[in-house]
């Protein structure tokens, strides 16, 4: 392909895309097919000559197509939202152009210095304190991971370094190994499995703490267990704070727990992958009172900023910390401007912050703000449908687009209803579990959802609600 059909076949794309995302709503959410439908689809192996482009956009047709849950139609509630807009699809198109691979600010001093902007612009939009924001006389910023998966282990396998030097400060005689058998770790019994899954890798002993009648961890519940392990010889070390959990959207107390963690000299990391969007609203920044007590924090532009996958913002308060568990300088990185570099960063770096620029440029905090509280109104709507049927029930608070509701009766019953709701694919959503009950979440996903949608997805369960009740034995 040259640059001459690049033009013509970029146009072409670029059309396909649009045609996709404004007609996406025709196809269905979900996919009837089985695990390994793909394989007879296509040959066993790469081809020997060249195939033509038109072959090729066929078979995504034919091959791909089929085998897609469309996350950006405005029929899929499942998970939490997939951001999605087409600034940031632009930019990620520049992003790939350029091709640089930001390992350093000699790789590209722009990929550099844009994202470390671009993270004190969202740092302002959230109000965080200062000692966040590279761009003041704090020690902290903000870098761009992957996912929130990321900045979890980051921020635990920083804590754990900081940990260890502590004590081998006030005892050098130890072990780093004896140290690290008695580290333990906490977070919340309702947070992302990822939090447990960095302690695993980190090998690090982790807790869970209970939590209230709302899902929230509480300070008494975290010193309580705190005080047991510190009696027991450990060394409680780490909080992960979960701002707006997977199952239920809870939200940790944190203006409790800092302190706490504070007096113990406990790294505060505060995970607020879905949740920490909407924190650019200042009817919902209260929820993010508490992060002065914080080390690091995270959220995903990616989810609901309309920043596509992958950006995942990340702060730190101390950017020694992360630099002194992490600072390798072989020669071949070395240069004269290293002073400059991100303070942590895998060497294989994307120009992730383009999307950033696009989207907080041609949408404007309002506009920002704007989507935001459409689909938190949107969720309020189908609260209100839910609680106006007398056959079901909320479960969890509506804070912001998240919607966890079932119907009255057993767990079996719930469960056969999300069946038929995933088997008709006109709608897709995945369970939680709520205190032992089985629970339906429905979360406002795409940019394009409209109260028309909520009405046909209510009358879509109720038709199926309805059927399901009338084949109950009386």
């Amino acid at each position: 392909m040259d640059a001459a059909e690049f033009r013509r076949r970029g146009k072409e794309m670029v059309d396909y895309v649009a045609d996709y995302l404004e007609n996406i709503e025709q196809r269905p959410v979900y996919p009837d097919l089985e695990p390994g439908y793909l394989r007879s689809l296509i040959p066993t192996e790469a081809p020997l000559e060249p195939e033509s482009y038109e072959e090729i956009m066929h078979d995504v047709e034919r091959v791909i197509m089929p085998g897609i849950t469309h996350w950006h139609s405005p029929n899929f509630f499942a998970y939490f939202p997939a951001a999605s807009s087409y600034p940031a699809m632009l930019a990620d198109m520049l992003c790939g152009a350029i091709g640089c691979i930001g390992f350093s600010w000699a790789a590209s001093p722009a990929c550099t210095e844009l994202e470390t902007v671009m993270l004190d612009w969202l740092g302002k939009m959230l109000h965080l304190p200062e000692s966040f924001i590279a761009g003041t006389h704090g020690h902290g910023g903000g870098v761009i991971q992957g996912t929130a998966s990321e900045a979890t282990l980051i921020s635990l396998l920083a804590a754990r370094c900081k940990a260890i030097r502590r004590v081998l400060a006030t005892d050098p005689k130890t072990s780093e190994a004896d140290i690290l058998s008695k580290l333990v770790a906490y977070t919340s019994e309702q947070a992302h499995s990822s939090v447990e899954r960095a302690a695993l890798i980190g090998a690090i002993m982790m807790r869970k703490v209970p939590t209230d009648e709302d899902y929230s961890v509480r300070e008494e519940m975290l010193r309580k267990m705190v005080e047991e392990d510190k009696a027991a010889g450990l060394i409680p070390f780490y909080f992960c704070a979960t701002l707006g959990t997977t199952p239920s959207c809870a939200f940790d107390r944190i203006m409790e727990l800092g302190p706490l963690c504070n007096k113990e000299n406990m790294w505060m990391h505060i995970d607020a992958a879905y949740a920490g969007s909407a924190f650019i609203c200042p009817e919902f920044r209260p929820l993010l009172n508490g992060i002065e007590y914080a080390d690091s924090f995270n959220f995903n532009p990616h989810k609901w900023l309309l920043v596509n996958f992958d950006c995942s913002a990340m702060w730190v308060k101390e950017r020694t910390d992360i630099i002194g568990a992490f600072k390798m300088e072989p020669l071949y990185l070395k240069h004269e401007n290293q002073e400059s570099d991100h303070f942590i960063s895998p060497l294989g770096r994307r120009f992730r912050s383009l999307k950033l620029w696009f989207v907080f440029r041609m949408y404007g905090l309002k506009g920002l703000q704007a989507h935001i509280r459409k689909q938190v109104a949107l969720a309020k709507e189908f609260e209100s449908l839910v609680r106006a049927d007398k056959r079901f029930e909320i479960c969890a608070e509506v804070v912001l687009g998240l919607v966890c509701f079932r119907l009255k009766g057993s767990n079996d019953l719930n469960q056969t209803l999300l069946k038929r709701i995933t088997k008709s694919r006109e709608l897709h959503l995945v369970p939680c579990q709520l205190s032992g009950r089985f629970v339906l979440r429905f979360a406002i996903c795409a940019r394009t959802t409209e109260s028309r949608h909520i009405q046909q997805a209510w009358r879509h369960i109720t038709q199926l609600a309805f059927e399901l009740l009338q084949e109950q034995p009386h």
